[in-house]
């Protein structure tokens, strides 16, 4: 595997002549082989143009003068104890120089292997051009309205000029206005629920502005793919705006259309060197939110608020993972009595109402897993399917070890 390395590490110097020797090869030479074998992350080289050493002897790449023995340093960069290896086989062969060390700090430490992602792309060749918007003056209701038409999540708040003044999400109304069901539990709701929610909304004197995040992370249609996506990665949002010369509403980058450039490249375009593959085992949480086959709905709903992540993995009786509950199955599957104390608990304003319905009952079968060693790329593609948000990463006896999601791909794939 590819050498990770912390934020803290440490820089060895070498300094050397051109013209050192070490059995009959170029010392630089024999030193990067060296550091190479031992399974150093990396090593650069710098021939100096002028300096003097040991001998107070001047060498100088004046082209009368090209056959002098002019200065090398070799840099290298690793954690400390792969550098305190490295110095105890180095200094032997460095019969007359210098070598320093001093701390650094490692702000990113990556290669082409590890980043597929075609940075250089402009993001107006992979955004979606085709945008649903809010106006700022739009009540919740109106905006909540919309958002159950289209099934879109986030939106981008634009005024009469197109300029972008804010985002709002399902997750904003929930917070800010007084909604009591994400999206993806509305959509499975009964129009009655739906529409007693509306009326509701209809009270309320608030506006997007009100609720709205602010300002908007956007990106420029004419940047490069890579400046968005590690923006889209730190920020840790799946949509954001793209704006044109203007800065004008122009379309939007979602972390799906990212994923699925990744995805779309053949396999072979991507085939890392032995042991440069990044897996899945390098980056998935090993927090695992889950409940057991037999738990019953106070103790799922318990443990959809503790994780906060809105669906949790099913365990048989062995410990394995056989289904995925999410808080739209809890409320599309109970019986229709339970419904509104269920969404009430579940919006944290009451306590679940008794129930013997059951994590198996109420659960999707089937959980996609991979194992550790699987490549990030393999793990994007196979999350892909619009309702593949979670990879459970299982052992050899397919005991879960960790997830990983979308976000934490992206992040992978553009941080490094």
């Amino acid at each position: 595997m590819t050498p990770k390395l912390n934020e803290n590490a440490q820089r060895l110097a070498i300094y050397i002549g051109e013209s050192d020797r070490w059995r009959g090869k170029p010392l630089y030479a024999a030193i990067l082989e060296t550091l190479k074998t031992e399974g150093l992350a990396g090593a650069t080289v710098v021939r100096g143009v002028a300096g003097f050493g040991a001998h107070s002897r001047i060498h100088t790449a004046a082209i009368l003068r090209l056959s002098e023995d002019l200065p090398l340093v070799i840099h290298v960069i690793d954690t400390a104890e792969k550098i305190e290896r490295a110095i105890e086989l180095v200094s032997p062969m460095v019969r007359e120089g210098l070598m320093t060390l001093e701390d650094v700090r490692v702000i990113r430490y990556t290669h082409r292997y590890l980043n597929p992602l075609p940075a250089d792309r402009l993001v107006q060749e992979v955004m979606t051009r085709e945008v649903v918007t809010l106006s700022p003056h739009m009540s919740v209701a109106e905006a909540w309205q919309k958002m159950l038409e289209t099934l879109i999540k986030a939106m981008p708040v634009v005024d009469e000029n197109g300029q972008v003044l804010g985002m709002l999400t399902d997750e904003d109304l929930l917070e800010r206005a007084g909604v009591q069901q994400r999206l993806s539990v509305a959509e499975r709701l009964e129009d009655d629920f739906l529409s007693e929610e509306l009326a509701r909304l209809q009270q309320s004197a608030l506006q997007v502005a009100d609720v709205m995040s602010r300002p908007p992370i956007t990106a420029s249609a004419h940047e490069p793919l890579g400046t968005a996506a590690v923006r889209m990665a730190r920020a840790g949002i799946k949509r954001m705006p793209v704006l044109d010369e203007q800065g004008k509403l122009t379309g939007v980058l979602s972390r799906v259309d990212i994923l699925r450039l990744l995805t779309e490249k053949p396999a072979a375009k991507w085939a890392a060197p032995p042991g440069a593959a990044q897996t899945v085992r390098d980056v998935m949480s090993r927090v695992i939110p889950a409940v057991r086959h037999d738990d019953e709905l106070p103790e799922i709903v318990e443990k959809l608020l503790e994780s906060g992540a809105h669906r949790v993995i099913v365990l048989d009786s062995a410990g394995k993972a056989i289904g995925l509950i999410s808080d739209s199955d809890v409320v599309a599957r109970i019986q229709p009595t339970e419904r509104k104390g269920v969404l009430a608990a579940l919006f944290g304003s009451a306590s679940t109402p008794p129930s013997a319905a059951t994590a198996a009952e109420l659960m999707s079968p089937g959980v996609l897993t991979a194992r550790p060693e699987t490549p990030l790329l393999t793990a994007a593609r196979m999350m892909m399917n619009p309702k593949r948000k979670w990879l459970v990463v299982v052992d050899e006896n397919d005991y879960p070890l960790g997830l990983v999601d979308r976000h934490i791909l992206l992040r992978a794939l553009t941080l490094g």
